[in-house]
């Protein structure tokens, strides 16, 4: 009986990180961690805390323990506890600053005016949130597997792997990574044509320099801006594709004049969602054969798709006519600067010409780690588990909206660390304000939208839900609604 309810216990209560360490009794213990947690902004006002029997069962204390807790921390102005809506962080005002009481006390307990003796706007609250895209769960790096990788790839390099190095890369990554690609996302390759880089941003930046895709490049009417400035910065103008829910509108690349190159998202277009449709990627195939055009195929998360099994590279299509561009950037870690090229062949010796002879910008034990990483069937592994990790955390966001905003549609493919909130018309900037009050940071679809765009513009939000730590993710999802626009009522 008692280990039937110390397992409900565990299954209903969320998640939240406490460590016990202050002397003394266990029930002063947790109220001074509690404290902490909520001076130090990890427990925002209004995050809903665990049941006490969860809490209890989670740090292994009894049940009445936790409850004297709460109800002494409700007394003394820390929480709140009210019938129907469980024991919550209370709203407490912010501490002034130092420089602040110092200047109260100066003028008689008065805070100063701001200039011209009116009180300005306050600033919004430091983040306590971050729910920006981009990143993975930093806190899910299988570091045990990693270090056993880098311990026998390190054993086993041969002494010449110590020298200088080849500009492609070390051969055995790029023997791994010819197989898994082929294995995992149907990429039809071999070992030489695949160029090491170390990341999508300098593969993007080696292409460039090549000239192959001056003087214009097609790119989708939402994507990054960091992108195109790195385009621009090579001379070369970006030109936007219309997009819809089946991705960028491929069909009209033969009416751009001047472009050589189309930068497209297939598997899940960055950041609206959708994947290209199968004759949206047949048509892009045809106008790079037809022109002598290239296709750069950003396959940034194409492992994470939950919904069915992942669609296949568009390079396998035609690998003459499309660059193959991936990085472990979202499957592994951004710090590890791993990324690769896998390029048609009479590409390969233009691009080696620009990256130079001496390979300066990714680690030899790094490549020869995630080659290890590869074969010994870890990278599988790893992948199928954050696979499963991040559908939990987008159901969790999705059940979230269900309840407390139902009238938000989550927009795109059930894919990838980001999902896309569609909101009203016109109310983009007043949830990115609201969101900032409530100290959470995300971004507003609008900062995605290329300035020459012809696709109407879209009111929404890019919520990066692989980022946040598990035990505030549902701290940072409570103030994600808090800061939802109200459903709109016709007048």
């Amino acid at each position: 009986m008692a280990d039937s309810w110390v397992n409900s216990a565990e299954i209903l209560g969320s998640d939240l990180h406490l460590e016990l360490t202050r002397a003394g009794s266990r029930r002063t213990a947790l109220m001074a961690a509690l404290r902490e947690a909520i001076r130090d902004g990890r427990l925002a006002p209004d995050t809903r805390l665990p049941p006490y029997r969860s809490l209890a069962a989670d740090l292994g204390i009894a049940r009445n323990t936790v409850a004297d807790a709460y109800a002494e921390l409700v007394a003394e102005g820390w929480l709140t506890a009210r019938q129907g809506s469980g024991t919550r962080v209370a709203s407490r005002p912010a501490p002034p600053s130092p420089a602040r009481r110092a200047a109260r006390r100066a003028r008689g307990g008065q805070l100063p005016l701001p200039t011209g003796g009116r009180r300005g706007p306050r600033p919004a609250p430091r983040p306590v949130h971050s729910l920006l895209q981009g990143q993975p769960d930093a806190a899910s790096f299988p570091r045990a597997a990693w270090l056993a990788s880098a311990r026998r790839a390190l054993t086993a390099a041969p002494n010449e792997a110590f020298g200088p190095g080849d500009p492609r890369g070390r051969p055995e990554l790029r023997r791994a990574l010819a197989d898994y690609l082929a294995r995992a996302r149907g990429v039809r390759t071999d070992p030489e044509r695949i160029v090491v880089c170390s990341g999508f941003a300098h593969a993007l930046r080696l292409l460039g320099e090549t000239r192959l895709t001056r003087p214009r490049m097609a790119v989708e009417s939402y994507g990054l801006a960091f992108h195109r400035s790195l385009l621009r910065s090579a001379g070369i103008r970006t030109v936007p594709l219309p997009l819809d829910a089946d991705g960028a509108l491929t069909d009209g690349l033969a009416d751009l004049d001047g472009v050589r190159a189309a930068l497209l998202t297939p598997a899940h277009q960055f950041p609206t969602g959708g994947p290209l449709h199968p004759g949206r990627r047949a048509a892009a195939v045809a106008w790079a054969r037809e022109s002598g055009g290239l296709v750069l195929e950003d396959d940034y998360d194409g492992e994470f798709r939950y919904d069915r099994r992942p669609v296949g590279a568009v390079q396998g299509l035609d690998p003459d006519r499309v660059v193959y561009l991936g990085s472990v950037s979202k499957s592994l870690s951004p710090a590890l600067r791993l990324g690769w090229m896998v390029l048609p062949d009479h590409l390969v010796d233009r691009l080696l010409a620009v990256k130079g002879e001496r390979e300066g910008w990714t680690g030899v034990l790094d490549q020869l780690t995630l080659a290890d990483f590869i074969e010994s069937g870890g990278y599988d592994r790893h992948v199928r588990r954050m696979r499963q990790h991040y559908r939990r955390r987008r159901d969790q966001l999705v059940a979230a909206l269900a309840e407390h905003a139902p009238h938000i549609r989550v927009s795109g493919i059930a894919a990838g660390l980001h999902a896309v909130l569609e909101l009203p018309p016109g109310t983009e900037r007043s949830a990115l304000r609201a969101a900032a009050w409530q100290g959470l940071a995300l971004d507003g679809l609008g900062g995605y939208r290329h300035p020459e765009a012809t696709t109407p513009r879209l009111d929404g939000l890019v919520v990066g839900y692989a980022t946040p730590p598990e035990h505030s993710f549902a701290g940072a999802l409570d103030a994600l609604c808090r800061a939802l626009p109200p459903e709109q009522t016709a007048a």
